[in-house]
């Protein structure tokens, strides 16, 4: 997708600035209070109303309404630095797709569609969605429901994302009494070894009828650690395991129990998959804006999680994810998003926003509160 930057207005060149900018301001999670600060100034700026966040998010306001949209992006990222840079209308950078780019794309939407805005749209750049517990997407979905909610992760400009797996992590740790190598039985990091491939075995069963990786199950050996203090031998598994939605935890918890037997099993995480459907309000005016924009819509699924799972289960309003960028790219040392994309995906969420304030507007507030 090529960008000739003789045809740039001024509005794409400080919405590209916005984003160059937030790129390249390093935000790992928990050390995101810079990238909120130029953040926050530039949603001040552009006249968005601020609110606090006790987590230390970023959040903003615009518009007017009894029509409430939240855009829920993340601004932290994930370690390793790439140089940032724009080569041949691509910008490289951490963050640059995971997440910053669909934040980014939050903040010039709203303000783009600030002054035909009918309804009252809420942006939100969540601190911690890349580790445990995700305190700033917990911390707002305390909220009142929303009457609709994006995500902001990497879907592709003419894509909308309909649904996340769920995450189980879990600390698998087994001990026993030290033994000389030359002695009988199995060492503690044989024992280990034998749960984990019990684990996936056990796993196997369970995707049995799966249709698509989507509805299975995902193991990962995130990490396999042994130690011993002379008297004691110690062996300690991390592991990861993605949930497909309606997967009954509890019954997958008890299995996971019985296969450890004696083993120590610690539970440091748990997000239950979300998926919404075709048929939520929020899909006809993203068909519309990316038509407009020329392209040709479709829908996916994503193996990951994201905030979704959070908010969406407490809400329970029309919610999809949406945002600029190649998601395979997520994480990687080739992290990069093109320029195009990201004003067509602009162009497209501005649209969508003109859409869900013009579809309640003239009807009688019991009418809006039924659409919502």
């Amino acid at each position: 997708m090529s960008l000739s930057l003789t045809d740039l207005t001024a509005q794409d060149q400080a919405d590209i600035e916005l984003l160059r900018s937030l790129v390249a301001i390093p935000s790992l999670s928990y050390q995101e209070r810079d990238a909120v600060h130029y953040l926050r100034g530039v949603m001040q700026s552009r006249g968005f109303e601020l609110i606090e966040s006790e987590a230390g998010s970023v959040i903003g306001r615009i518009g007017s309404g009894d029509t409430h949209i939240v855009l829920l992006g993340h601004i932290d990222t994930v370690a390793g630095h790439i140089p940032v840079e724009i080569v041949d209308g691509v910008l490289w950078g951490r963050g640059a797709v995971d997440a910053k780019g669909p934040l980014a794309t939050f903040v010039a939407a709203a303000s783009m569609a600030a002054a035909e805005l009918n309804c009252t749209v809420t942006v939100v750049g969540a601190v911690g969605e890349e580790v445990i517990g995700s305190p700033g997407a917990t911390e707002i979905a305390t909220w009142e429901a929303p009457d609709f909610c994006i995500i902001g992760e990497p879907s592709g400009w003419d894509a909308v994302c309909l649904g996340y797996r769920g995450s189980y992590s879990l600390i698998y740790t087994l001990k026993r009494s030290s033994r000389h190598t030359a002695g009988p039985g199995e060492s503690v990091a044989q024992e280990a070894v034998a749960f984990w491939n019990a684990l996936q075995a056990e796993i196997a069963i369970w995707n049995k009828d799966a249709k698509g990786n989507f509805w299975s199950i995902g193991p990962s050996l995130r990490s396999f650690n042994t130690t011993s203090n002379g008297l004691e031998d110690i062996a300690t598994l991390s592991i990861g395991l993605r949930l497909p939605p309606e997967l009954d935890v509890l019954a997958l918890s008890a299995r996971l129990h019985e296969i450890a037997g004696d083993a120590e099993i610690e539970v440091d995480g748990l997000q239950e998959g979300y998926r919404t459907s075709k048929q939520s309000k929020l899909v006809p005016p993203f068909l519309r804006g990316i038509r407009a924009e020329g392209g040709k819509p479709g829908f996916t699924l994503k193996l990951g999680t994201s905030d979704m799972n959070v908010v969406g289960p407490a809400w329970g309003c029309p919610i999809v994810a949406y945002g600029p960028g190649d998601s395979s790219l997520d994480h990687t040392p080739d992290e990069r998003i093109e320029l195009a994309e990201y004003l067509k995906a602009r162009n497209v969420l501005a649209q969508v926003l003109r859409s869900l304030g013009e579809a309640t507007k003239d009807l009688p507030p019991k009418a809006v509160q039924d659409a919502g």
